[in-house]
């Protein structure tokens, strides 16, 4: 008789090697402004990018996010006239700025920048 070969057949693998795990070095700083003027938004805007191009930072974007539309109705007569309405809405005008690797004269000038009312900024470190 001959031998039985077994019915499954055993692979070899090469052995695992662990995969050293690389931690980002690029630190990001993302500005989020928020505006309900889209001209006055896209100055505020530029104000902030020749601040940090005057430190040689790495800037990317302005990014546009889409519009936020909020609605009111409103009645014009208080009883009578249900049919007489008007409509207000709200624009809300946004745009993303990420600056790569922001050192701590960046920060400094981006914090003591004056930017007009209606204009808000709202900074993550990432």
């Amino acid at each position: 008789m001959t031998d039985a070969l077994p019915t499954t057949a055993t692979k070899s693998r090469a052995p695992r090697t662990k995969k050293a795990v690389v931690q980002p070095t690029n630190a990001k700083l993302r500005l989020r402004v928020l505006g309900y003027d889209h001209k006055v938004l896209d100055q505020s805007v530029k104000q902030i990018i020749d601040t940090a191009l005057r430190f040689d930072a790495v800037v990317i974007g302005p990014i546009p996010l889409p519009t936020d539309f909020k609605k009111f109705t409103v009645l014009r007569s208080s009883f009578v006239f249900k049919n007489a309405q008007e409509q207000f809405e709200i624009r809300t005008h946004k745009r993303i700025i990420d600056i790569v690797n922001p050192t701590p004269k960046i920060v400094d000038a981006l914090t003591n920048l004056s930017l007009p009312s209606g204009v808000s900024v709202d900074v993550k470190m990432m």
